[in-house]
């Protein structure tokens, strides 16, 4: 299958709200790629109730639901957002753990992207959906996030700035599944990051557009930086060169 093929790009703008609504992410997956199991809407609500039934006693669920955003929803979270907050989070770090041949990536030209795993601290962004049609805004959330069931949700504490205390859902690296990949060498991050294309556009994109949002909120990481400066210079020689 080449870039060419129109099985890379079924959602040419990528995931939004609408395609979120119409559940068209799961069809496109299984049009360009039959092969890739996928959580039913049914499971997926099982595991929002779930998590709503488990939730700490500070989550009051008439001010809606604190998530964390440490990657894509950072800048497109296709839901309505009460509140933002930048935050840390200790105990996980995020990292790109996650090998993808779908969404960012192809059997052709796989991608990686960002999961947190365990140790060290991850700053990023708490937004609040508000309680308005709760349970809904979080079904297009497992939509984008738990699909093919390569993030496992979870409660943790954030941090704001002033050191106060937040509960919050977030979706961990799920260590079990076959996409997980252990730590990567700099040098296999960056190729991948800089070919890895797919349906929903490129990892590089991916990469550059997370920081950039973490930059728009004071949040400088300097690992992501540096192998956005890297990846983006292996994408310029390798355009240079065909």
């Amino acid at each position: 299958m080449t870039r060419s093929d129109p099985r890379h790009r079924p959602l040419p703008n990528g995931i939004t709200r609408e395609v979120l609504e119409r559940d068209e992410l799961r069809q496109a997956l299984a049009t360009a790629h039959p092969d890739v199991a996928m959580i039913s809407d049914e499971q997926m609500q099982d595991s929002i109730q779930a998590m709503l039934a488990q939730r700490p006693p500070a989550a009051d669920l008439d001010m809606g639901v604190w998530v964390f955003g440490y990657g894509s929803l950072l800048w497109n979270p296709c839901v309505p957002v009460a509140k933002w907050l930048d935050v840390l989070l200790y105990g996980f770090h995020r990292d790109f753990r996650i090998r993808l041949t779908h969404g960012r990536g192809s059997a052709e030209a796989p991608g990686l992207m960002l999961g947190l795993v365990p140790g060290g601290s991850c700053r990023g962004m708490a937004l609040r959906l508000p309680p308005d049609d709760l349970e809904h805004e979080l079904l297009m959330i497992w939509r984008r996030e738990m699909l093919t069931g390569v993030y496992t949700p979870r409660w943790v504490t954030l941090y704001d700035r002033g050191g106060a205390s937040l509960p919050a859902m977030t979706f961990v690296a799920n260590t079990a599944h076959h996409s997980f990949c252990g730590r990567l060498e700099d040098s296999a991050v960056i190729d991948m990051l800089a070919t890895g294309h797919g349906m929903i556009g490129s990892a590089a994109e991916y990469l550059n557009s997370t920081v950039a949002h973490l930059d728009e909120q004071g949040i400088h990481d300097h690992r992501l930086r540096s192998l956005r400066a890297r990846v983006n210079a292996a994408v310029v020689a390798r355009n240079a060169s065909d």
